[in-house]
Formats: C-alpha cells, structure tokens, sequence
C-alpha cells in the first residue's frame, strides 16, 4: 500500500514552518550561533543551532520540547484539515531526550517541573484531547522508528488516521558530552566534505498526518510508499555498512522501486568522520551507475536528534512538490567515496522529481530509510 501524507508541520533554528525551513535551506540560512541559554565557560564548544525562543540572554525554561512537539503537530492537524480534538487518533512520537532538559532544570535550578511531563502524552492531551498517544525513545532515527509504526497502524486497518511526530531540544548534559569527545570543537557542519570536524546539536520539531485516503477537499502532501528499519546492534556508537544498506534495500523492496527509480536522497549526513564516509559508501554501493541528487540538511540545522529523520522527510516532500534541491551547505571537497554520485553544492538545482529517499541512522545501529513520492503509485 501507499499512503498520502495529508499535513505537515515543522520548527528548527532556521524557520517556524516548513514552508520557512526549506526557504532557509535553499538560501543558504543557517541556524548556528552562539549558546544562548548555557553557561559558555564550561564548555570548549560555544556554538548550537538553537531555536530562539527565551525571552532573555542566558536563561532558559523547562518544557521547550513539549512546546515546539505541540506546535509541530497544530501545524500538521490544520494542513491535514483535522478539528482541534484530536480523541481517537493516534498520536506517535519519536525522541532521543523526551523532556531531560527540564529535569536538568528542576535538579540544578529547582524548576517547577512534575515527573509527569518527562512524556508528552499529558500536554498532548490537555491541548488536543489526544488519548492514544505513544513516546518512542529511540536515538537519532526515532521520529522515523514511528513512522513506521505508524505505517503498520495503517495497514493492520486499526487506524484510518495518524499523527507521527518527533522532537528534540538540546540538553546541557548531552552538549557536555559532545564537547568532551570532540577536542577541537567544530565551528562549523560540513557533511561529506573532507574537512569535517563533526557534528554540532540542533533543537527541532516535525509532524505529520498520515491516512488510509486523500481527502477529497485538501491537497495531497506526498505519499508514503515504504518504511524500513532494522537494529544491527553493531557497536554502541559507530555505523556498520552492511546494517545501512540492508535498511535502503529493504525500503526499496518494499516499495517496489530500484535505485534507477530515485531522483533524491536526503541524506543522514551528520558531518562526523565514520558516519559520512560509511553513508557515502552504502550509497555509492547501493546507486552504482545511478545518479539520484544527494543532499542533506544538518549543516543549516544541526542535528536535530530524535526529529531528525522525519524532519528530513518533511524536505524531501518540499524538495518534490517544488522540483527544487536545496544544496548541502559548506560541501567544497567531497569525500573520495563518493566519486562519480550527484552531491548537490553551491547553489540549488532544480529537475523533474518524483520520488525520494530519506536516511536517519542512530546509535546502537538502528537504522531507519523511507520512501516518499509526489504520486501514488
């Protein structure tokens, strides 16, 4: 089966929008600046792609994921032409920290903040009347891991409609993390470049409305035609090739497409040394002679964690709906690895686009590709 994408939503540092973030990531606008809310002499690092939302310098408050999650899904449920009670439909959420930065808040700072909201179903449910919702923690590739519930949702008949989000802020804890395994703090994303000092985090937000039919009175955002993951479990951190090109091949099986059939790929593309060059590898393996547009957006974004993937996937539907591809900010020297693909730098092209690949692959070897098209199949 294929389902059409019936709303979208989407914050990140570079728009409020989805219409705002791909604008951004054709003109090249990024979201990188520095630390607004953290103490920046604890850290060797200072800059983070954050969403400038606190109304003062060096200060922050608890519950901004839930906010920008909220947010997200009232801008998919009014594209989808959904009512503001959302009882009955299931709600599916996708994150790597679900609400941490608030319990760093409440442990360090003492701010008000209830167990309760470490999830989001409460908020969910006091906004929209939303009473079947689930919070997936599952890494990087999380919003993407329920996406594909929410596929399976669909096809078992068990829903008509669904509403798959995903949503990340940056927490203090993570980012001392990063800082400390990275010894020369990066200044900049440059995915797949040979000069790439690693990845720098990001907060964002995504939603979509996904249906068994198109409705009649609302325009069709893409179709969803297949959703693979898998969990290779091959090393705690780093990527294993033959786990990510099983999941792009079994995306590919399942929606009845072969690598001559994709005009894009909208790659993970984190900007870290493994991680490039492995992607870079499985893609040149999988595509051979085939030369679909590559790009990627975490240089604009950083790297939006757990909504990532369907991020992406909300750009790549952009990206079909326009005939545009936005380029991969800060690409001047291409990995040797990719010799011969078709990464997009410099300047967006445009083309007849069809159908799109979308990558997100998170730690622990959960790997995570889906299938997008402008037209049912």
């Amino acid at each position: 089966m294929t389902y059409p994408v019936l709303g979208t939503g989407a914050v990140a540092s570079i728009g409020s929008d989805p219409h705002e973030i791909f604008r951004s990531l054709c003109d090249g606008r990024s979201g990188l600046a520095p630390l607004r809310a953290f103490d920046r002499t604890k850290f060797n690092a200072q800059l983070l792609f954050e969403i400038d939302d606190r109304p003062t310098q060096g200060t922050d408050e608890p519950a901004r994921a839930t906010r920008f999650l909220l947010d997200a899904v009232r801008q998919a449920a009014a594209d989808a032409g959904l009512p503001e009670d959302l009882a009955g439909i299931p709600v599916l959420v996708g994150t790597g920290l679900r609400e941490l930065r608030s319990l760093e808040l409440w442990w360090r700072d003492g701010a008000r903040f209830d167990a309760d909201g470490l999830h989001f179903d409460g908020a969910l449910r006091e906004r929209f009347g939303a009473t079947d919702t689930h919070t997936l923690a599952g890494a990087c590739s999380a919003s993407l891991y329920a996406l594909a519930l929410g596929w399976d949702l669909l096809e078992l008949g068990e829903a008509e409609t669904v509403i798959v989000a995903g949503c990340d802020v940056v927490t203090e804890s993570m980012y001392g993390q990063a800082d400390r395994v990275q010894f020369e703090p990066p200044t900049a994303v440059r995915p797949f470049d040979k000069e790439r000092r690693g990845t720098i985090l990001g907060e964002g937000a995504a939603a979509v409305v996904l249906g068994r039919a198109p409705r009649a009175d609302r325009p069709v955002r893409g179709w969803l035609r297949s959703v693979a993951v898998n969990c290779d479990a091959h090393h705690q951190t780093a990527p294993d090739a033959a786990g990510v090109e099983a999941a792009v091949r079994q995306a590919h099986d399942r929606a009845a497409v072969t690598p001559g059939d994709i005009d894009l790929v909208v790659l993970h593309g984190t900007g870290t040394h493994l991680n490039d060059s492995t992607e870079i590898a499985v893609t040149a393996e999988v595509f051979g002679a085939d030369r679909p547009a590559l790009t990627g957006i975490k240089s604009l974004t950083g790297h939006t964690s757990g909504s990532a993937g369907l991020l992406s996937l909300i750009m790549a539907l952009r990206s079909l709906e326009t005939s545009v591809v936005p380029p991969v900010a800060g690409l001047t020297d291409p990995l040797p690895e990719g010799a011969g693909l078709r990464l997009v730098a410099g300047e967006p092209i445009t083309g007849d686009l069809r159908v799109a690949q979308v990558n997100s692959f998170g730690f622990g070897g959960v790997n995570a590709v889906a299938i997008v098209a402008k037209e049912a199949a």
